[in-house]
């Protein structure tokens, strides 16, 4: 009797564990086919952030430009988020 119950736990582990392992194979191939559809028909615009260095690159500066470390604007958000980082960690 108690060979039996302990087969037919065995029998109910391997049935649940395939079924879940089959459950994430399809969702990994589900998700892949998604992604190549997404990709192929929907192509990801250039971000603002890549358009903007890429135009600065290709523009040349001039003596009335200022440079990126110069920027007053630059320059305070990133005193900004350092503050913010040091605050948090404490």
């Amino acid at each position: 009797m108690q060979g039996d119950i302990v087969a037919q736990g065995v029998e109910l582990i391997l049935y649940g564990m395939s079924t879940v392992v089959l459950f994430l194979a399809l969702l990994v191939v589900a998700i892949m086919i998604m992604s190549r559809v997404v990709t192929r028909y929907f192509p990801e615009q250039e971000s603002s952030a890549a358009a903007a260095l890429q135009k600065l690159r290709g523009q040349k500066r001039s003596a009335s430009q200022p440079q990126p470390a110069d920027d007053p604007n630059l320059v305070a958000v990133i005193g900004a988020a350092i503050h913010q980082h040091r605050v948090n960690k404490k």
